[in-house]
């Protein structure tokens, strides 16, 4: 592979790439792996692994990626070298984030966007699937090819598929539950049921004349002789105090007159005197018609 000559370390460019490689390289993902060639950094490999639900579940595709001299203004191209039956092999694929688009591609994305983005373009089928590199291939040689690719070698690279992306582990049920179980037998205290509270927890009624009742008891000592028995026998009736009847209070009565209802004194007063004058005015006058008519012309 052909180093590009004059590599200038103080471009844009060069910065960037070496930043998202230093960020990938940290990168402890179990999905994918990429980095540059030692011969040229503007020439980057990567190992996806195939999405899971799908005919390609299980599968580690090896994947070339050119990024351009005026990286990251302009889009990578991306070229699938292992056999997966989605994509050919060793040409430029057509999707929205390649050189295909350019007029779709945005300088804030970088190599770990498009590593994202070819994963998700593997699964689509029909009209979604057609563009410039892609192929049609029945489900079950896709299986097929993915079980194969895991043993797939590059060969600039000269590692397998699964050595440059290792599965992630996988975790032991058994030894996880083991202890969860024996700790919780540790851990578990008794269940000591709750003591049941008597009928006559609360305070007793005040005493009231009532004959004595009889309350049936069942021995212990004697357990009935079949459970048929203890069915049908009716549970003995709980003994009915007699609720208090309610006394009624007294309702005090004020018999007092009502000192509002009564008229003032002085209305008393000019009543009385008012009559009076009534009652002499009348007696003046009758006393002057009898002198009238005792007194005049015969």
């Amino acid at each position: 592979m052909a180093t590009r000559a004059g590599l200038n370390k103080n471009s844009s460019a060069v910065k960037r790439i070496m930043s998202e490689a230093r960020e990938l390289r940290e990168d402890d993902s179990t999905e994918y792996s990429a980095g540059p060639l030692e011969e040229d950094i503007f020439d980057w490999h990567c190992t996806i692994r195939g999405p899971a639900d799908t005919e390609f579940e299980g599968g580690l595709y090896h994947c070339r990626i050119s990024l351009p001299s005026e990286y990251p203004f302009k889009a990578p191209s991306i070229m699938v070298l292992t056999p997966n039956g989605r994509f050919e092999l060793n040409k430029k694929i057509c999707i929205s984030f390649t050189s295909y688009h350019e007029e779709l591609w945005q300088p804030a994305w970088g190599v770990r966007t498009a590593i994202i983005g070819l994963q998700g373009f593997f699964p689509l089928k029909g009209e979604a699937a057609v563009g410039v590199g892609a192929i049609e291939y029945p489900i079950a040689e896709r299986k097929r090819l993915a079980a194969l690719s895991r043993s797939w070698v590059c060969p600039d690279c000269g590692v397998p598929n699964i050595e440059l992306l290792p599965d992630p582990p996988v975790k032991d049920t058994q030894s996880t539950e083991q202890p969860s179980t024996s700790s919780t037998n540790l851990t578990a205290a008794p269940i000591v049921p709750e003591p049941t509270p008597s009928v006559q927890a609360g305070p007793e009624p005040p005493s009231v004349n009532e004959p004595p009742s009889v309350t049936p008891t069942l021995a212990q000592d004697s357990p009935p002789s079949s459970p048929e028995l203890l069915s049908d026998t009716p549970p003995p009736p709980a003994p009915v105090l007699p609720t208090p009847q309610a006394v009624p209070t007294p309702v005090r009565v004020d018999t007092q007159p009502n000192a509002q209802n009564r008229p003032p004194l002085w209305l008393d007063a000019s009543i009385a005197l008012f009559s009076i004058v009534i009652a002499y005015m009348m007696g003046k006058r009758l006393l002057w018609d009898f002198a009238s008519d005792d007194f005049g012309p015969a």
